[in-house]
């Protein structure tokens, strides 16, 4: 669940973006989160995470940082539901 809090900055960041800009994603800033962040489906540090994808959680569209600290396991349902929104509001 987003906190509330964090859903009003990701629009507020959002409402400032005039165009949708798709960035670049690093491998590297990836492959960082997991080694900090194991998939919580499996434990492992590497490879795939059944059920699971890596969340940008302020989103690249809206001008948030390709970085570790940026990212947090989301289930893909909630993945799904999150992107249709963000995209609404980012410009595409």
């Amino acid at each position: 669940m987003i906190k509330l809090s964090l859903l009003i900055s990701v629009l507020l960041l959002c409402a400032n973006v005039s165009a949708y800009a798709k960035q670049h994603r690093s491998t590297e800033a990836k492959n960082a989160f997991k080694r900090e962040h194991p998939c919580p489906s499996n434990g492992k540090t590497k490879g795939s995470c059944p059920g699971y994808v890596i969340d940008h959680i302020v989103p690249l569209a809206c001008g948030g940082p390709d970085d570790p600290s940026n990212m947090q396991w989301q289930s893909v349902e909630d993945g799904k539901i999150k992107d249709k929104f963000e995209l609404g509001m980012c410009g595409k």
